[in-house]
């Protein structure tokens, strides 16, 4: 059997920008996206804590250091800057494996500037 777990997140990531005429995608500083292990283009969902909305779209590296979480295209209509942000990706895992499965998680804070907890592989 093969299962859908979560596979990186980083919570409470704050919208510092948005920009409608983008192709689309969230950018994200690429520093957070090593933390937990999120690829360049790769698939995730996003849910907004201000406004309750959820959706998908893919993630962009923004600069290292630039604590950056962009909402592009059509995204940037479903949140304003200051917005609270959970970003999950998903993985396919083996039965077995899920067993010890742990995702990797970053919580920051202070506006992204502060990086409150980093856990799992």
């Amino acid at each position: 059997m093969q299962l859908n777990l979560i596979k990186s997140k980083i919570h409470r990531a704050e919208v510092t920008d948005q920009s409608l005429n983008y192709e689309g995608s969230l950018a994200i500083d690429c520093e957070f996206m090593a933390m937990v292990g999120l690829r360049q283009y790769e698939r995730i969902l996003i849910g907004n804590m201000a406004n309750g909305e959820r959706f998908e779209t893919y993630a962009i590296s923004a600069p290292a250091g630039s604590k950056v979480i962009s909402l592009n295209g059509g995204t940037a209509l479903l949140g304003k800057k200051g917005d609270l942000l959970t970003i999950m990706s998903f993985a396919v895992v083996d039965e077995k494996e899920a067993t010890d499965w742990k995702p990797r998680v970053l919580i920051l804070g202070d506006a992204n500037r502060k990086v409150i907890k980093v856990s799992g592989k």
